[in-house]
Order: C-alpha cells, then sequence, then structure tokens
C-alpha cells in the first residue's frame, strides 16, 4: 500500500502514528511524509528540517514533502489545499493519516482542515493526537507494543523538542509512554496508536 502522514510541523506525525508508521515501513508498504511548516517557532528552521529529514530515514519511509509555509502562520487557503492536492496525486494514497481537527494550535486545525478537502477522495483517512489535541476519542487502535522503543528513539531524533512540552518536568518521551499506555488499555493492549476515523472503507474478504 501507499501511506501518505502529513503533518502540521516536524514531530508531530512521529508523536501521532509514529509507531503506525514504523509497522507499516517493516512490512514493505510504501510510507511518505509531507511537513506543511518549517518548524521556525520552536526551533531554528534548519534544526528541525535535519532532525525531520532523520526521523523520516528512521521510520524506512520512502521519502518526505515539505510545503514550506512558516510555524505558527498556517491558514486554510485554496494555496495549501493544491498543495497537498499535488502531493496526493504524487502518492496516490490507500490510507491518509492527519491532525485531529480539535486543537488548540492553529496550525493543527489548519492542516487538518486544508487535508479533509484534499483527502475527499481517499478511502481511509484517520486522524492522529499530539499533545495539544482536545476532546480526542479514538475509534482505530494499532497496538504498538512491538516497536515502542523505536518510537521513543523516533521521538528522540526531535532532539529540540524533547524538553518543549510546557509542563514541568515531562519530557516528550515521558508523554509518548503514557499516551501509548493509555491507548492501549482502551485498546485492550498494552501500548497502542489512537485513531479517528474520518472514512474508512473495507472490502469483505
Amino acid at each position: 500500500m501507499n501511506i501518505l502522514a502529513i503533518g502540521a510541523h516536524p514531530d508531530d506525525i512521529e508523536f501521532g502514528c509514529g509507531g503506525t508508521l514504523i509497522k507499516y515501513a517493516d512490512k514493505g508498504h510504501n510510507v511518505h511524509l509531507f511537513v506543511l511548516t518549517d518548524g521556525s517557532f520552536g526551533a531554528a528552521a534548519q534544526v528541525r528540517k535535519k532532525e525531520q529529514d532523520d526521523a523520516c530515514a528512521f521510520i524506512g519511509a520512502k521519502g518526505i514533502f515539505w510545503a514550506d509555509y512558516r510555524d505558527t502562520e498556517l491558514t486554510v487557503t485554496r494555496d495549501l489545499i493544491t498543495k497537498i492536492d499535488e502531493v496526493i496525486n504524487k502518492v496516490n494514497p490507500d490510507i491518509v493519516f492527519l491532525n485531529n481537527p480539535d486543537d488548540v494550535h492553529q496550525d493543527h486545525r489548519a492542516a487538518s482542515l486544508a487535508g479533509i478537502s484534499a483527502s475527499r477522495y481517499i478511502k481511509e483517512v484517520l486522524f492522529f493526537e499530539v499533545p495539544t489535541t482536545e476532546r480526542f476519542e479514538p475509534d482505530i487502535f494499532v497496538d504498538i507494543n512491538d516497536v515502542l522503543d523505536k518510537k521513543i528513539r523516533l521521538l528522540e531524533i526531535h532532539s529540540s523538542q524533547v524538553h518543549r512540552t510546557r509542563v514541568q518536568n515531562l519530557t516528550i518521551v515521558e508523554s509518548v509512554r503514557s499516551c501509548a499506555n493509555f491507548r492501549g488499555f482502551q485498546g485492550r493492549v498494552k501500548y497502542a496508536e489512537g485513531f479517528k476515523a474520518l472514512r474508512s472503507l473495507r472490502e469483505v474478504i
């Protein structure tokens, strides 16, 4: 299959669906990433880009696309939707992963809404969560117990962001593990990633 994960910032994809993408790549599926902003509000843009490129390689993804918008300035425009359309046409994805639309960060909301429009003909579109996501109620779970350590190393590649949780004495690594444990409990396994389906078509076989 062809898999496309779209994130507003460097590290959004890794937090939200990094474990699932590692599992897809390990099984030989074609994983592609699309990052919409340069992440420059969190650290220097060249630092964020290097971290994201390294994370892409660690996942085993086929490649990464950049939209090159400025961090914190993403808005839902025809230009943004068209750029996502163009990448979708190149990748021809069977599954698209998007930021969840209910989120306190304006970039995450814009990425999600533009992605919903651009992925209107894709048969499976799943929302993932990040630390600023609100009221997230997943209805699909992926067991990541066997790749949790890899997911943690994946987030550690974004070293400029490890301590930027805005919560005292909490690192992104601890946050990832706690989230995976909670979603795992909901999915009746130890560690999981949770997703909310915008649309999911299944064939009876």
